[in-house]
């Protein structure tokens, strides 16, 4: 099932209606209407005879008052009528009258009796309806099952019916499932039945079948929740003694079963599955190749999976196959749990054929860095409806902090919504889970913490659902007539019972440190009413008790108290409760006290670690003290010397044996066991002895190839190889066995061990045919005799050519080539043999392949091309100056591929300066030698070579190396898998190797650093040099121009033995000290030296810096400049010249200077505060000169200079463009009377700043239409005279060295209009304004004059046109006459001659000029003193204001109109 699908019973129905309504609730509902509908006729209704209908009681009571009315009038006109028969027709017209009015009245009552009725009506609807939501609202609930399914066992082709009762409000929606899928009458017609009437559900299934079998589900759902009951059904075929038919018949159709063998079957495995490694969440498939005989279509054997003895089925993770050849088991995602020992058994009728292997599955990399490993097997027991107990086993912790607790997770089956159980962890591996939902199913997972965080989550338990397994106890079956039966709960038997009684046998089930778990056993009776359960504890000797689940009622006899205080003892006792009430308590408990019923394991005993395999170790330990309870056991491993230990299960294992696999062979190992049982881990027991990791010793493998080499007619040469195994030690000899063809019986050849593999068998009889067998024998005693070899006839070999090569032996077999080794033959014919061919052939082909066109002269060959992944078979023919002699038998199948890990032979030298050849095989075991050859003959001259072989390691030293050492070594390993390797010793390597060896017995001191100089602050110079760390014996020489030179006053010379640093320093270097500089060096045998050239210019360079550096210091030891003059451009734009002075004191002046001539500052410099500072406010090239500061006391003076001009001058205006580029403004528009003017506002500004202007990316330059300009504020272009052409975007770039202050606008559109028109309106007011009239000299402010005089005030005058001239006297107009004379020379002089002034003619005259342009008017203060007065001093109130008069609007707008004819 996937699992995204959404789970049986989370499905939910959207429409909920009254047709869904259980019984009761509607029953409720009904009686609750009939009564209202009752209640409202008795009140407001009564029968009508008139009207033939109800009317209210009001409205009755009316009408019958009018009845009796009429009935009166009715009889007072009888009696009128029988009086007189005139008095009738007199009273005809007022009796009509009276019936109408009668009418009229009726009509009116009928209509207020309509209108009470629908008043009456609505007041009954709104309270009906109000009660109806009140009622709704008490009964509204979540669905509740009253009467749950009972499981059913039917035979095959029967009817069943499950039934169940359930309530709730609104009405449930009821959903049936099969095994969690859903049922649906459409999915199989006729097959299904689905009804539900009166709050009773039912599922019929007709004609069932054995696959009907299965848990059949109810779901329940409404808006306020859900619930659920499910229930086994069982269908049974008739078998055995209940075979309906007769015996030995059967009917057609009816096929056999595949799992039952009626035949013996021959069972051989081909391919098997061996100890296997993975990790988890990966996949994986456990494969054997079989071979069953006969091969029958419809009858196999049956094919089982164990793992640890435990029989595997197919489940979500494991899937077991059987066919085709084979038996497979598939793990999609592989987990701990996986982990064990898998059996494949093939059940046949003749026997059991079995094949077991283990399955080690680690840890996953775990999601945070030392975490733990995840818990495995988790399994939960003792579910009820909402409580079930969660177990499982901890995980291995080798190198990470060991577990500190767990969480548990739960999950309902279905969904992906994991909910933690526990707020803290828990300390044990065994949980009560509480809060579960009733019948709703759950799964569970469980991760492990550490103090480096949260392990991986392990594998999902099983599902469990919460219901309580008493229910299907409490079923009991009623047996009818017909074979029918009856399921009913004991619950219906009891009868009914209100209060139920209290539990019994309440018990502590379970206790730990963290909760105790108390069980009871439910009331007897305990009535139909569902019942829940609260508990109370108390602490002995309190005497007061306190409610547990205060809160939450629990509905399972089980339940886990939390919340304990360690070491005090706790009684209990427990209430049963239902809807009628609660019992009485039950009986107290003795005293509990929490604590854990088992406690953690003792270290497991002895530990002792023996050989298995090449690759495994069987590890036995004796079993702790105390091992109740115990999971089992975690063995780890470490190779000796490492300190790092690691699993080797990753499973407890439950024996105290195991066979560690998956171990480096050659290696060395230790072991160590813990146990672990549910309160946690063990301590470590005693490592083991260190084991080395080989095949335990056995008897050797059967010797094979027997070959005839060589015949004279009484005795015969035979020959053979090399057992395949040595079982683990050397093989000491051979027996040799024979017989004559057609005997039976073997006679033994040799009585005592041969060691050698060729032997020749005397007296044996000519002509006569024998085959030979051969037992190889070790310490551990004598090894299987080989199979018989070919018959052999005993018969002269007379022939010319050489016989078979024998031993064919192979080495370096790498991907796609081998190297064949063979031995001579023993028969060589008529001459000597003269070469070899080799043949090859792959080993199903047909056609040999011969692999050197000529004869090779060596016993060994290096066949090359050959295929990766492919097998062959080789052969050696023989030659002598006869020709081709006999063919060796056939080789063994070789496949030409690497081998994993496969290791070559390397070169080196030792500490002693020997050149070797070095090889490393771990594949070794007591029986393995290493053998060294050159070009492939054992190697025995020991005057030349020398092999040192330390357990798995051989070097093969050359003594003497020299030319003839050059060659191609090679080097096989015994008793291992053809471990072998080659290595070519040509020329250049040699001579690589010998130069080494040279240099580390002629040995040199590296040196770190080779001498060097450094020159110190005092202007000294050091010379020093660094060299590995010396010892306390090494010696050393300085030596100037071939003399050596010791410590003394003026060389200081020391040596720190420990860093290798040697040092000379010089105190005052000079002329004469120019040459060359050694050190020379000695530590025991080795040696090194050092030299320095100091002459000419390097020399110079030196003594130059080594003076400069004590003219330095010497300055230093007065006031000086710690940083000499620099400048820095502020964020005002203010350049700033600064130094920095050290070692001064109050005494001390500090002094500016430009050009020579003294800076006073406005604040004296604070020298204490390092930094000194002069501030260039605005700087221009009137700025520029060399500035200079000085600093002087009575230990010395220091100065400081900086030239401001040229390149440094250039760099200040860089800088101040690079601030102020960074405070432009945006682009302004500005207009003129010339124009239209762009502004950019800066901080500074000056005109040798780099500045550019564009229109539409082309650069401007400054021209008469366009003119580029600025001031210190402002940087601006004006466009003179617009046209439609000097539209655009316009940008302003000032460029600080480095990078491109930009600003830009858009001149078009509005703006450009805009612009345009001011533009034409300044142009208008400038002219108005050059060309309107105007005094423009000669008019004083303040004229005095003695009285009688004549004064004459002239004045010139501007206008365009002519101005007019008007006087006046103090703001009046002034009257001429012969007094006041008024002239206007040329048009631009005008005068005003007062003749003959007088005290009269003191006061302000004013000259208006003024044109169509406007004009002004200015003032003149006349005083007249008289003869003999002083002259008064006399001061105008305003002096020299001119006032303007502005132009007449008529004449103005005139004149402007031809200026407007200029715009294009």
């Amino acid at each position: 099932m996937s699992s995204k699908r959404v789970p049986f019973y989370q499905k939910r129905l959207k429409h909920f209606d009254q047709s869904y309504r259980n019984i009761e609730t509607r029953y409720l509902l009904q009686e609750y209407a009939a009564r209202k509908a009752a209640s409202r006729q008795a009140i407001y209704y009564q029968p009508s005879s008139s009207f033939g209908k109800t009317t209210c009681r009001l409205c009755a009571r009316r009408f019958h008052d009018s009845s009796e009315e009429e009935s009166q009038v009715f009889q007072r006109r009888s009696h009128e009528q029988t009086a007189s028969v005139s008095e009738q027709r007199k009273t005809r017209f007022s009796t009509e009258l009276s019936a109408l009015e009668e009418e009229i009245r009726l009509a009116r009552l009928l209509a207020r009796e309509q209108l009470d009725k629908v008043t009456i009506q609505r007041m009954v609807e709104e309270k009906m309806a109000l009660e109806r939501y009140a009622v709704e609202e008490s009964i509204s609930r979540a669905p509740e099952i009253l009467v749950r399914l009972r499981s059913h066992t039917v035979w095959e082709k029967m009817a069943v019916k499950l039934f169940f009762t359930v309530q709730g409000f609104p009405t449930p929606v009821v959903q049936w499932y099969k095994n969690e899928e859903l049922i649906t009458p459409a999915s199989e017609p006729g097959k299904y039945r689905i009804e539900s009437k009166y709050g009773v559900h039912v599922l019929e299934i007709n004609r069932a079948s054995y696959d009907d079998t299965a848990t059949y589900s109810a779901v329940a759902t409404n808006v306020h929740g859900q619930a659920s009951t499910n229930a086994a059904v069982i269908v049974r075929r008739y078998r055995g003694d209940e075979e309906p038919y007769p015996a030995g018949v059967l009917p057609i159709h009816l096929p056999l079963p595949l799992d039952v063998c009626f035949t013996h079957f021959d069972v051989q495995f081909l391919e098997r599955f061996g100890v296997t490694f993975g990790m988890e969440g990966e996949s994986l498939v456990l494969r054997c190749g079989l071979l069953v005989t006969p091969e029958l279509t419809r009858l196999r054997p049956r094919a089982e999976w164990y793992r640890d003895d435990v029989l595997i089925k197919e489940t979500k993770w494991t899937k077991p196959y059987f066919g085709e050849g084979q038996a497979t088991l598939s793990f999609c995602h592989l987990n701990k749990d996986d982990e064990g020992l898998y059996t494949l058994r093939i059940v046949t009728r003749g026997g059991v054929n079995e094949y077991s292997a283990f399955l080690f599955v680690r840890d996953a990399d775990a999601l945070v860095t030392g975490a733990p490993g995840a818990p495995m097997d988790v399994k939960c027991h003792d579910a009820n409806r909402d409580y079930v107990i969660v177990t499982w086993k901890p995980p291995n912790t080798t190198h990470e902090p060991p577990v500190i607790g767990y969480f548990v997770d739960r999950c309902e089956v279905g969904t992906e919504n994991w909910i933690q159980c526990n707020d803290a962890p828990v300390k044990i591996c065994i949980y009560p889970v509480t809060g579960l939902f009733e019948g709703r199913s759950y799964v569970f997972r469980v991760r492990a913490v550490n103090q480096a965080g949260i392990s991986r989550p392990s594998r999902i338990s099983e599902a469990v659902a919460a219901l309580d397994p008493v229910d299907l106890e409490r079923l009991q079956t009623i047996h009818l007539d017909g074979g029918k039966q009856i399921v009913i709960y004991q619950d219906d038997l009891e009868g009914e019972v209100k209060i139920p009684g209290p539990p019994t046998n309440v018990h502590a089930s379970e206790t730990s440190k963290t909760y105790v778990v108390l069980s009871w056993d439910p009331p007897v009776p305990r009535g139909k009413e569902p019942l829940s359960y609260f508990i109370e504890k108390s602490v002995v000797g309190s005497g007061s008790w306190q409610r547990v689940n205060d809160q939450v009622a629990v509905r399972s006899p089980r339940y886990a108290v939390f919340d304990l205080a360690q070491g005090k003892s706790y009684v209990f006792r427990v209430f049963s409760a239902n809807k009628h009430g609660i019992s009485d308590p039950s009986e107290i408990t003795p005293p509990i006290q929490a604590q854990d019923s088992i406690v953690v394991p003792s270290a497991p005993g002895r530990i002792v670690a023996t050989r298995n395999t090449r690759t495994s170790v069987i590890v036995q330990w004796d079993k702790p003290k105390h091992e109740e309870d115990l999971f089992g056991y975690y063995i780890d491993c470490s190779v000796v010397g490492s300190n790092r230990w690691e699993p080797c299960n990753h499973k407890p294992i439950k024996y105290n044996r195991f066979a560690v696999h998956g171990l480096e062979t050659g290696e060395k190992y230790i072991f160590r066991v813990k146990a672990a049982n549910a309160v946690g881990m063990s301590e470590n027991s005693q490592e083991s002895e260190p084991i080395t990791v080989q095949a335990a010793l056995t008897c050797p493998s059967y010797p094979y190839g027997i070959t005839l080499l060589s015949c004279d007619g009484q005795s015969m040469t035979i020959g053979w190889k090399l057992p395949r195994y040595s079982g683990g030690s050397n093989i000491l000899g051979y027996y040799i066995d024979k017989r004559e063809a057609h005997h039976r019986n073997w006679h033994e050849v040799n009585s005592s061990l041969t060691t050698e593999r060729i032997y020749t068998v005397e007296d044996l009889t000519e002509n006569a045919y024998y085959e030979f067998k051969i037992a190889a024998a070790n310490i551990a005693g004598i090894g299987q005799a080989s199979d018989p070899s070919e018959h052999f006839k005993c018969e002269a070999w007379t022939m010319p050519e050489p016989g078979p090569p024998y031993d064919l032996t192979f080495c370096e077999v790498r991907n796609t080539s081998l190297v064949i080794l063979w031995k001579a033959p023993i028969y060589i014919g008529s001459s000597p043999v003269s070469g070899y061919f080799v043949d090859y052939k792959q080993e199903e082909g047909e056609e040999w392949i011969t692999f050197n066109e000529k004869p090779t002269s060596h016993r060994y060959l290096k066949v090359t091309e050959l295929q990766e992944g492919r097998t062959y078979v080789f052969r050696i023919r023989p030659v002598n100056d006869a020709g081709i002699g006999k063919a060796s038998d056939v080789s063994e199948a070789v496949l030409v591929q690497s081998k994993p890990d496969t290791k070559e032979i390397s070169a080196g030298v030792d500490e002693e300066g020997n050149i070797y050849l070095a090889f490393d095989c771990k594949e070794i075991s007591d029986a393995s030698h290493f053998t060294w050859s050159k070009f492939y003959d054992e190697i025995d001259d020991h005057e030349k070579f020398k092999v040192e072989t330390i357990g798995d390691h051989s070097k093969l030293y050359f003594l003497k190396p020299d030319k003839d050492d050059l060659g191609t070594y090679a080097v096989a390993v015994s008793d291992t898998d053809g471990v072998s390797s080659s290595y070519i010793m040509d020329e250049e390597e040699l001579e690589r190797l010998m130069t080494l060896s040279h240099e580390i017995r002629n040995p040199t001191i590296p040196l770190k650093a080779e001498l060097a100089y450094e020159i110190l602050d005092r202007g000294q110079v050091r010379f020093w040099l660094e060299a590995e760390s010396l010892s306390p014996e090494a010696s050393y020489r300085f030596v100037i121009n071939d003399t050596e030179v010791v410590d003394s006053d003026k060389h200081r010379i020391k040596c720190d033995r420990p860093t290798g640093l040697i040092e000379m320093v010089m105190d005052r270097f000079t002329i004469e000290n120019e040459g060359t500089y050694t050190v020379q060096i000695q530590d025991g045998k080795a040696k090194n030296q050092s030299s320095l050239v100091l002459i000419g210019d390097a020399f110079k360079a030196v003594l130059a810096e080594a003076e400069f550096q004590r003219r330095e210091y010497l300055r230093k030891q007065g006031p000086h400049f710690l940083e000499y003059l620099y400048w820095d451009v502020s964020e005002e734009c203010e350049v700033l010249l600064l130094c920095k002075v050290a070692n001064t004191k109050k005494e001390t002046a500090f002094k500016w200077y430009r050009d020579g001539a003294g800076i006073v500052p406005e604040e004296l410099p604070d020298l204490q505060k390092e930094l000194i500072c002069m501030t260039i406010p605005r700087l221009s090239k009137k700025e520029q000169g060399e500035y200079k500061a000085t600093l002087s006391d009575d230990r010395g003076q220091d100065v400081s200079t900086l030239d401001v001009s040229g390149k440094v001058y250039d760099d200040m205006i860089l800088g101040l463009s690079r601030v102020s580029g960074k405070s432009a403004s945006e682009l302004r528009i500005h207009c003129t009377p010339e124009g239209i003017r762009l502004q950019c506002f800066l901080k500074y500004y000056t005109e040798e700043m780099k500045v550019s202007w564009y229109h539409k990316e082309s650069k401007i330059l400054s021209s008469e239409k366009m003119r580029i300009g600025g001031s210190e504020e402002v940087a601006w272009m004006q466009i003179c005279e617009p046209t439609e052409k000097d539209k655009g975007k316009y940008t302003f770039e000032l460029f600080d060295g480095k990078d491109a202050h930009k600003r830009s606008i858009d001149l078009s559109g509005q703006a450009y209009d805009d612009a345009y028109a001011e533009f034409q309106r300044l142009k208008a007011a400038a002219f108005a304004e050059k060309n309107r009239g105007k005094v423009i000299g000669g008019l004083p402010d303040v004229v005095t004059i003695m009285e009688g005089k004549t004064l004459n005030l002239t004045c010139t005058v501007f206008g365009n046109p002519d101005p007019e001239v008007v006087w006046f006297k103090n703001e009046k107009l002034l009257e001429l006459n012969d007094h006041y004379v008024v002239a206007l020379d040329q048009g631009k002089y005008a005068s005003l001659i007062i003749k003959g002034v007088s005290s009269e003619d003191s006061g302000k005259y004013s000259i208006n000029v003024k044109n169509k342009y406007g004009g002004e008017m200015v003032d003149v203060t006349v005083s007249v003193y008289k003869h003999g007065e002083e002259v008064p001093d006399i001061k105008p109130a305003a002096p020299g204001k001119t006032r303007l008069i502005p132009a007449d609007p008529a004449q103005e707008s005139a004149a402007s109109k031809p200026s407007k004819s200029s715009r294009k």
